[in-house]
This record gives structure tokens, sequence and C-alpha cells, in this order.
């Protein structure tokens, strides 16, 4: 029932689409993507599934009738006396019920393309001639059934009248011609990026019926197991758009040059060209962001040698013994053994990276604001500038659950019992009603974020066992990295798990969407995305949140420790804070990701799937480049991996924007590693579109949806996170609340011992002190720890200090300060900046100025020629057919 509406939605109209751009004369071809005659070009292919041979499935077109003649024929044979051998019943009922799927399968087939052609399509059948099992339904749309399809679609398309197109003022043309000079090699060599001076005049057709073009996922489509897959052919000819599209985009060669947007906009469609541009802007834009980036980082590298809080760290001469890191197995420790770590954590925790935060915040609006104006520009030259992306058509998973409901409460009205009444009431309302389906999902999805927090606590338990543990080794290699130690492999097993969560997560979040069934593919596809990213934006970031804001906060102190799960005491930051660890879990999560979630897999998994295929045809490399040799286009695009959609693709440049905006001031070096990575997921994944994914269905789209307001949303969210990182997680508060206050002479020395506190190890609690208590070499009756409370001598022993409230009071409000003020810079770039290019505004309202114009002159034509005729002798004959000044006027 629903089959060929659907495939008419979703094939004719991206048929008109692809056909109207890439038409060209006919070219004979035993091999390319054209009809047996060698004249009619493929357009579509639909696939299926062939169990009998050719002779025998054209023998039972008519399935059902054969089938009852071939059963009673059978049962007249019985009563011959000739032999026959015994047959297991079980088996002969399984074939029974798979000869009578494939006939019901086959009947469909010819009933769905019995309706295809009479709507003009012409078809054309290839079963089995070099892949066995496989049946192809190629599919031509004659010119005459696509300029029929147009008076059903709002598709501007160009006028013969053209009009110049004006960059601006003298200057900015000027200006402008300068850059795209300077910038001339930065461009792909495609007829796309010369400077356009003139543009056609462009109009829609008349009849506003966008919704037929409303794509549908290929998933409703092939539901029922009719046909196997769906695709339009790649165009690999000489000329083709494809081979220009390897040579200008998907070269890893040409890694500097800008990415033909035009073309892969004319071959994909716009929804996937939007993509690539959003790509394009946003690798574009870490350029700066790495610079500066960079620059903050060599400038920590400069200035640690005159880090005075490090210096004093460093420095034998102090002395200070610190309190163990862990009950028993610890002992106490030298505070110059931790020269290594405050060093380098003033390479991230410096003065600069506050500025950098300030300038990143600022970066994600100007980024925002860059691309809104990249898009309308994209929108003027594609002509999407009237396009409204409207969805009615429901999809057939939700026709088919309300058909479902409906037969179920037929059913039951059917039922005199009352209770069965009742009980499928209170059935259906838990479980099918909207609202509860909601909730559950809900709930659900909490659940899940749950489970990603019992992942963390469980890696936090790992990190203090094995603290422990490497305490009381005897190895003294062991002994003297135990923090380096600690920190990597914690950070190595989270991104593993990070990593194996994310795959679950995008499993859990599709079965969540399928279990609310959507009503259109549009909500269907907005809540897919919301879902899988907070899922995997959990994933990701519990643990870096972990570590910024909760790690060494509830720890206590010595004396008067907590606990978790038993006798686990919480771990707590080193001297220098947990910023350097903050830092290092960035940095490993990121670049793990970026090297092994999104490029190796990418790159790994296709190829062992194509090995996987090679060993299951038992041919070795030259048999298998023979035989492909002899495949026809659409037999060559059937091997090709199926196309997934754009979501997998968005989804990790967001989590990737995430990483480099929201905890940025622990690691100015994100945005370098970010540009890096996408210089190569560019040419990555333009290689995925144009050698290993089947061309995808052109869809249109004039932005890039949901996944802008998740963007948006990101950036807002940077200024609070790296109000509080800055605040909470570095000593720059500290530090400048001792430079201002306390320092004696107003620079930071003694900067260090201000933020220790004594302890006497007598209060100890029992059984916590250490075993070896002499391991320095003397008995310490003293010893430090970082935290402002009273020392044990005052009225007060070990209460948090004024110093700690006066610090936490002047935390808060620089967090009040820095995110209204960068808020509020934020808020007036976006103000400056208009959402519309002038030159674009400008060209838009001439262009419909224009069309104005003309429709006015064509009506003064016809009323002018209507005054003629009526003004004419009825006598006089005319001077030339009417049907000749229709065709004119046409």
């Amino acid at each position: 029932i629903f089959l060929f509406p659907l495939f008419y939605f979703m094939v004719l109209c991206p048929l008109f689409y692809l056909c109207l751009q890439t038409s060209k004369g006919p070219q004979h071809s035993k091999l390319g993507p054209y009809f047996q005659d060698g004249q009619r070009r493929i357009d579509y292919v639909l696939t299926y599934h062939v169990e009998k041979s050719t002779r025998s499935r054209h023998s039972s077109s008519n399935s059902f009738v054969k089938s009852l003649r071939d059963s009673l024929s059978r049962s007249f044979r019985r009563s011959r006396p000739e032999p026959r051998p015994q047959e297991d019943p079980e088996i002969a009922s399984q074939q029974q019920k798979l000869d009578y799927h494939e006939d019901d399968m086959r009947f469909r087939r010819d009933e769905f393309e019995q309706k295809l052609m009479d709507m003009g399509l012409e078809l054309e059948k290839d079963e089995g001639n070099k892949i066995p099992g496989v049946g192809f339904l190629k599919i031509h749309a004659p010119w005459s059934v696509l300029c029929r399809e147009a008076e059903f679609m709002k598709l501007k398309m160009p006028t013969i009248k053209k009009y110049d197109v004006s960059p601006g003022s003298n200057v900015v043309e000027k200006i402008n011609l300068f850059i795209h000079k300077v910038t001339a090699p930065l461009y792909p060599k495609v007829m796309e990026n010369r400077v356009q001076t003139e543009k056609h005049l462009s109009y829609p057709f008349s009849r506003e019926k966008q919704h037929l073009c409303s794509v549908l996922s290929e998933i409703s489509l092939l539901a029922n197991g009719v046909y196997t897959s769906a695709y339009p052919l790649h165009d690999v000819s000489n000329v083709g758009n494809v081979n220009l599209l390897y040579e200008e985009w998907a070269s890893y060669s040409i890694f500097y040059k800008y990415q033909p947007i035009g073309l892969i906009r004319k071959y994909f469609g716009e929804k996937v060209g939007l993509y690539f541009a959003w790509l394009g802007v946003y690798t574009q834009m870490l350029i700066p962001a790495a610079i500066v980036g960079v620059i903050v980082f060599l400038y920590g590298c400069a200035t640690v040698d005159d880090n005075i809080p490090s210096m004093e760290i460093c420095d034998e001469r102090n002395n200070i013994t610190m309190c163990p890191l862990c009950d028993r197995a610890c002992s106490y420790w030298k505070l110059v053994t931790a020269c290594g770590t405050a060093r380098a954590s003033h390479l991230f925790d410096n003065t600069a990276t506050v500025f950098f935060s300030i300038f990143m915040a600022l970066w994600a609006t100007m980024f925002m604001e860059h691309w809104k104006r990249r898009q309308m520009r994209l929108n003027y030259i594609w002509d999407l500038t009237g396009f409204e992306e409207e969805e009615n058509h429901p999809r057939a998973e939700y026709e088919f659950h309300v058909m479902q409901r409906n037969l179920k409460r037929e059913a039951s009205s059917k039922v005199k019992s009352h209770f069965l009444n009742l009980f499928y009431f209170i059935f259906y309302f838990i479980f099918f009603t909207k609202p509860i389906l909601i909730f559950m999902v809900v709930h659900l999805c909490f659940i899940q974020i749950c489970v990603t927090f019992v992942i963390v606590f469980g890696v936090v338990l790992y990190r203090i066992s094995i603290k422990t543990a490497l305490h009381m080794s005897s190895a003294s290699a062991f002994r003297s990295n135990i923090r380096a130690t600690v920190k990597t492999t914690a950070a190595v097993i989270n991104l593993i798990i990070i990593i194996i969560m994310d795959e679950i997560y995008g499993y859990v979040a599709r079965w969540l969407t399928v279990k609310e069934v959507p009503k259109t593919d549009k909500s269907f596809e907005e809540r897919l995305i919301f879902k899988t990213f907070v899922l995997k934006f959990a994933n990701a970031f519990t643990p870096i949140v972990y570590l910024a804001f909760f790690r060494g906060r509830l720890i206590g102190r010595p004396g008067n420790y907590v606990y978790v799960v038993g006798s686990y005491r919480m771990e707590e930051c080193a001297h220098a804070g947990c910023l350097m660890e903050l830092c290092i879990q960035l940095c490993i999560t990121m670049l793990g990701k970026q090297l092994i979630q999104n490029n190796l897999f990418e790159i790994g998994i296709p190829k062992l799937k194509k090995l996987i295929r090679r060993r299951k045809s038992k041919m070795d490399s030259k048999q298998e480049e023979e035989f492909h040799k002899t495949l026809t286009r659409h037999e060559k695009d059937h091997f090709l991996n199926p196309y997934v959609g754009l979501n997998p693709e968005y989804m990790e440049m967001i989590i990737q924007f995430g990483m480099v905006t929201l905890f940025v001031a622990s690691f100015p070096l994100a945005p370098l590693f970010a540009l890096l990575n996408n210089i190569i997921e560019i040419r990555l994944d333009a290689k995925k579109f144009v050698t290993e994914f089947r061309r995808p269905i052109a869809a249109r789209a004039k932005d890039i949806g949901i996944w802008y307001n998740l963007l948006r949303g990101l950036s807002k969210t940077a200024v609070i996170v790296n109000a509080f990182v800055i605040s909470f997680t570095s000593d720059f508060i500290p530090r400048l609340v001792y430079q201002y206050v306390y320092s004696p002479d107003g620079t930071l020395h003694g900067f260090v011992n201000h933020t220790l506190s004594y302890f006497n190890v007598t209060d100890f609690q029992p059984n916590t002190h250490p075993i070896d208590p002499m391991f320095l070499g003397y008995e310490v009756q003293i010893c430090r720890y970082k935290d402002y409370r009273d020392p044990p001598w005052s009225d007060t022993p070990y209460e948090l200090s004024r110093e700690f409230w006066n610090i936490l009071a002047a935390r808060l409000a620089f967090v009040i300060v820095f995110q209204n003020v960068v808020m509020l810079m934020s808020d007036f770039v976006d103000w400056l900046i208009p959402d519309i290019p002038k030159d674009i505004s400008v060209q838009i309202h001439k262009e419909k100025n224009l069309i104005v114009e003309l429709f006015m002159k064509e009506e003064q034509d016809k009323r002018l020629l209507r005054n003629r005729q009526s003004n004419r002798s009825p006598h006089q004959p005319r001077s030339r057919p009417a049907s000749h000044i229709q065709t004119n006027n046409h």
C-alpha cells in the first residue's frame, strides 16, 4: 500500500533534479550507465533478491494461479503407482514457505513496476547475469516525464534573461578582485570558481507542490524486503563530474586548496554541499584560533623559568615536607619532587590562557556569524532564497503504527469480556500512548547517562587502587613515576571506554527514536540527532568534567579524609592543581578519537569489509580486478558501501567543536590539533563520497538544520565552562588574590607557602598513618597539605580559614564578571555583523524587481496583442495563424 507513493516521492523528484543538471547527449557504451540500446541513460537502480533461474522465474509470472495448478496436478499424480523418493515433511514445509514468500515478493514487484510504467518511466531488468542472486531494475525517466513532473515542483530554473552582478562599490570590487587574484592558486580548477559578473534570472515553476520532493529514507522504501537496495549511479565517464571531483577534491595532494563547493552541490545535492561548505568554513576559522593557541603555549614555554611559584616548588632549600597521598602504603614526601609537574602546569596555567579564553568565546561568535553569511551567499548562488522546507507526508513506519493501532482497537471492541477490554486499555495506555513513550525515553536516556557516571567512578577507583599498589611496589622505577603512570593509563582507559560506548549509545539512540514513532522524517531525524548528541556528549565529556570540577574538591583533610566504597580514599590533585591532568585527559581523548575512531575506523573498516568480501568470493586480487572490468556501472555501484547519511559526520565535528571551545583554557593547542585533523578529514570524507559510497539521492536544503542550534548552544556554554575552569580549576584567582591582598611586596614570592596548611601527624586516624614514617630519613612531626585551613595550634584547628572564604568570593565574582562581559561582547559582535551580506541583499532585491518587470512586460505584450486582434476587421484575414502567434508568445 505504501510502497508505490513512497517510491514516487523518493525517486521521481530527485530524478528530475539530477537529470536537469546532468543531462547530456546519449553515449553508446556497453559498460556505461545506459540501457542495452546504449541511448537511454540509467537514472535510478533498484536491486532485489533472486532465488530461481531466469527460465523458472519467467515461467512463474502468474505465481498464484500456477502454484494452485501445480498443487492440483501433484494431488492427481499421487494416485499413480510410480514409486517416488521419500521427502522430509519439515524440509518440504520450509521450502513451500520460501516459495510462497518469493512468489509474493515477485507479484508485488510486478504490480509496482507496472505502476511505474503507467507513469511513463521506462524499465529494464538485468537478473543474475554476473552477480548471482541479485537482480537489477534499471529506471529511465524520459524528458517528457521530467517536464510533466516539473509542474509539481518549485525548482528555481535559470531563464534566458541575464543581469549584471555588482559586488558593491568600486573600492569593494577592486579589493575583491585583488584578493581573488592573490588566492587564485588556492582554488580548484573548476568552472564554478570564476568571478561571477552576470547571473541568469531564475524563477520557479508555477505550482506550489513542494512536498512532493521530500526525500524519504531508503529504509521506508525497502522495509518490506521487496527490494534490497536503491541508488542512483555515479557518473564516471571521461568528462564526468566524479572524475573532476576526484582530481580537484578527493586527493590528499591538494589539501591546501579550497573545495569545489559548487561542483559538490551539483553532483550530490544541496544537503551534502552545505555540509562540506560548513566544514570548510569551520576549518578555515580554526587557522587564527590555532595560531593564537600556539602563541599562548609558546608564551608559557618562554616564561616557565621566570614563574615564581614553580621556582619555589623546585627550590630544594625550602625543604617542605608533604603529608602522605594515601593511607598506610604512602609515606611523607618532599614538595620538590613535584617540580616537573609544576613547570608543565605553567605551560597551560598562565595569564595568557585567560585572554585566550576570551578570544575563543569571541571566535565562536565570529564563526557562527561567518557561517550564516556564507550560508546566505550559497542560498543566493544556488537559487534557494525562496525555498521553504515543508514536510507533511508521514513516514511509512508511522502509518503502519497507526494502522496497527486501529486494528487492535477494532479487535478489542469485538471482545465481549469487559475484563479483557479493561486489560487492553491499561496495556495500551502504559506502553503506547505518546506521553508515556516520551517519559520512558527520557528515563532511559537518564539511565544511560548514569551508566556513564558509574564508568567514570570505576576509573576513579582504578586510579586510587593502582596508586596504592605502585606505592607498595618494591621496584624503584614504578615508585619514581607513579603520577605519570596513573594519569596516562587512566586517560587511555577512559579513551577506550568512550570509543566503545559511543557505538553502543548510537544504537541506543536510534532504538529509542524508533520506539517513539515520529510522524515525519524531519521529526525523526531531529529527535535522533538530539538523543545521540546528549548521550555521546555525556560519554565524551563526563571524565573531563570530573577532573575539572570535582576531583580534589571532596577529599576532606589529613586526619579526616572522605572514603568511598569502604576504604578507598578520594583522590586529590597535585600541588600545581588538576589543570595538568585535565590537559592530559583532554589531549588523549581528542587525539585518540580523531586518530582511532574517526580516521582509522573510517579507513580500516571499509578495507576490512573488502578483504572479507574477497575471501568469500575465493578470488585473488588479479582475478577480482579482471572481474571488476567486466561489470557495468550499476553492477559496480552495487558493491559500494550504502550511503548512511551525514549525521555521523556532523556528530564527529560537533564533539570536536566542544573539545575546542569548552575547555580551551586548559588546552590551548586544541584548535591546532582540530585544524590538522580537519585538513585530513575533508579529503578523507571526499574520497569516501566519490569512491567508496553509493551516490546519495540529491536532497535540497537551505541550512544545516538542528546542528546550528547545537553549535550555538555549545558556544554559549563554553563561556560559562571556561569561566569556572579559570576560576576554580586553575590557580589564577588564588595567585591574583595573594599578589594584591596578602603579598608583602606585591609579588608572588611566598605564594606556595601561603597555599599550604599545617597538620600534626599525631592527629592521624587509627590505622591511617604511614607504615614507614622514616622514609625521608628523619622523624616528621608536622606535614603540609594544600588547603586553606587554620593550623593545629590555633583556637579552631583545621577549620576553613578566612583566606579560603576571601578566595571563594573572588572566584565567584570572577565567574559572574567574566561570563557577563564575554557574553556582552559576543552579543555586540553578533549585532555588529549582519546575517545577510550587503551585496547579496542588493542582488536579491534586484532579482525580485527584474522578475516583476519581466512579468509586467509579458502582460503588456499580451494585452497589446489582444487589442490588435480586437481592432482587426472581422472580414479581414489574419496576417499570421493564431497557432504561430501562440508559439512565438510561448
